[in-house]
């Protein structure tokens, strides 16, 4: 029986650009363009293509089968299936993982934020050597960096407060077009580089040479943390979504999205790398230290254009990080709220006052409490490998065997098949694929993390 009292989304397009806008963020930006770089372009993105079908879209299905048979929170959602078995532990993984995440990730888009007022200050136009030193100098800082991530976890503490329609569906509708339309402009810009055409062919043009067991398990790792899987996120959403809601229909629309902004990221970032003759390969320092000077160098003629391209630039980084934010605090709002039997509001300050410890902590390990380390790693740098390596992999991996093996398969065949409305064949695909191929994949992904395959 349907919870009539349940928040609902109230649109097909609110459902994915809300879905999409929790997969969207720094990966895209960020991640996706580096390790294309890494991995030799076009064959990457050809290669990443086929893990998102094989992988993502199978695994975020299983998790909105979980998310709407349920109309729960994630960790009450495994309970109803699972009863006393020890799979109902899935969902409160993914409560503790989301918020770690949101935690360390705020510190994360704070320096975005910095970068963002510093961009319209004009302060991003010095020497290599110059932005490298502040950036060292700022991440080390004991109060600003602290104070900027908290800001941004409070950002996203307002609109998810407001609730799923009013917060979180509004909020997807203006941040997702006004993300669109940002990277069109610096996509623009920078293929009007002297030079740029290298950038695009280097995209484009595929390499088959560097295809190998490495690029092809990066690539499956990058499908899978680019869409969210395992935060528990996606079982969340669609435990807002409607009966009418095509699943696997929505699921490929939301993957298809998310690959777009990736693919259109990296036609912002390589033409004008190089076209100043920057290595698309700069690593995680691609965007605090490489991108600044590409900004000058390129439009070194056009200070004024560079200084808006900075701004916009760093604008777009903040709004691609507070689309992810949001479905990581949704997470443990709707626990808490729902739990504990407490109003929302009370249950997004419960989520923002536990974050925002994290994020203080996380932040400090670059500075004062750099000395304190984890397995050899500062507080930010443990935060960000276990739940990338272990708790995501772990949490999407238990997620598909439970779909595929526990939970009965007419419950399933009724989720998958809106109740029969659609064909049975996608069913069949969808349960071989979330039975064989998602385990094997996720699997994979886990043994190459600790380089063991």
């Amino acid at each position: 029986m349907a919870d009539t009292n349940r928040a609902r989304f109230g649109s097909k397009i609110g459902i994915i650009f809300a879905t999409a806008g929790s997969a969207v963020g720094l990966g895209n930006i960020w991640r996706f363009p580096y390790m294309t770089g890494m991995n030799g372009g076009a064959a990457f993105i050809i290669v990443y293509l086929a893990c998102v079908f094989a992988l993502g879209i199978p695994g975020m299905v299983a998790e909105f089968v979980v998310g709407r048979s349920s109309e729960s929170n994630a960790a009450r959602a495994y309970n109803k299936l699972a009863g006393r078995t020890p799979w109902r532990v899935i969902g409160y993984l993914g409560v503790v993982t989301s918020m770690i995440i949101l935690g360390f990730y705020a510190v994360v888009a704070g320096w975005c934020l910095q970068y963002l007022v510093i961009s319209l200050a004009g302060h991003l136009d010095g020497n290599a050597d110059a932005v490298k030193d502040y950036f060292a100098s700022f991440a080390s800082n004991p109060w600003k960096p602290t104070l900027w991530g908290v800001c941004f976890i409070m950002f996203t503490h307002f609109v998810v407060a407001r609730g799923v329609r009013d917060g979180i569906e509004k909020a997807s509708k203006m941040l997702m077009p006004t993300l669109f339309l940002l990277l069109l402009v610096l996509i623009v810009a920078s293929c009007m580089l002297p030079g740029a055409l290298k950038g695009v062919e280097f995209l484009f043009l595929p390499d088959f040479s560097k295809v190998n067991q490495t690029m092809v398990l990066d690539a499956l790792g990058q499908a899978f943390f680019s869409l969210s899987l395992g935060t528990a996120c996606l079982c969340t959403y669609a435990s807002y979504f409607s009966r009418q809601t095509n699943l696997v229909g929505s699921a490929v629309q939301i993957a298809l999205l998310d690959t777009v902004i990736a693919v259109l990221a990296g036609l912002m970032i390589f033409p004008a790398a190089f076209s100043v003759g920057v290595s698309p390969d700069s690593g995680p320092s691609l965007i605090f230290i490489t991108l600044p000077n590409v900004f000058h160098e390129a439009f070194g003629s056009l200070p004024v254009v560079g200084y808006v391209i900075a701004v916009l630039f760093y604008a777009l980084l903040a709004l691609a990080a507070l689309t992810s934010t949001i479905s990581m605090h949704e997470i443990g709002t709707a626990f808490f709220h729902e739990e504990l039997h407490i109003s929302r509001s009370r249950g997004a300050w419960v989520v923002t006052a536990l974050c925002c410890v994290i994020a203080v902590f996380c932040s400090l390990s670059n500075g004062v409490l750099a000395d304190f380390t984890i397995m050899g790693q500062t507080l930010l740098d443990f935060c960000d490998s276990l739940t990338a390596n272990i708790l995501l992999p772990l949490g999407s991996l238990l997620t598909c065997l439970f779909v595929g093996w526990y939970i009965p398969k007419k419950l399933v065949e009724e989720q998958v098949t809106n109740w029969g409305t659609l064909a049975a064949g996608t069913y069949r695909l969808f349960l071989f694929f979330v039975r064989f191929v998602c385990p094997l994949g996720i699997a994979a992904v886990l043994l190459h993390q600790f380089q063991v395959i």
